[in-house]
C-alpha cells in the first residue's frame, strides 16, 4: 500500500514537469518561421489582398498597416505591392502607399 502511494506521489510531481516540457516544445514549433511560396498565383492573390485593403481604407497606408489590415505578413504585402506597382495600380508617397 505504501508503495502505491509513493508511486502516485512521484507521478503527480512528474506531471507538471512533463506539462512544462510539452508547452516549451509547442512554443518552439509555433515560433518556427513560415515558408513563403513565391509563384505567379500566390503573388497575384497577395496583390489582390493588398489592393482590396487599400480600396477599403480609402487612404494611403504604410506597408505594416497594409499587412496588418490584410492579415498577411510584411513580406507578402511587399510582394503584392511589387505586382501592383509594376501594373501602375498603386503609387508611393512619403513611405505610404495609395491607389493610383
Amino acid at each position: 500500500m505504501a508503495e502505491k502511494k509513493a508511486t502516485k506521489a512521484a507521478a503527480t510531481k512528474a506531471a507538471p514537469k512533463a506539462e512544462a516540457t510539452k508547452k516549451a516544445a509547442t512554443k518552439k514549433v509555433a515560433a518556427k518561421k513560415e515558408t513563403l511560396v513565391i509563384n505567379a498565383e500566390t503573388v497575384g492573390f497577395k496583390a489582390g489582398d493588398v489592393y482590396q485593403t487599400l480600396a477599403a481604407a480609402e487612404k494611403a497606408l504604410t506597408v505594416a498597416e497594409i499587412a496588418k489590415k490584410a492579415k498577411i505578413s510584411n513580406d507578402e504585402a511587399l510582394l503584392g505591392l511589387g505586382w501592383l506597382l509594376k501594373e501602375g495600380k498603386v503609387q508611393a508617397n512619403d513611405n505610404k502607399i495609395a491607389l493610383a
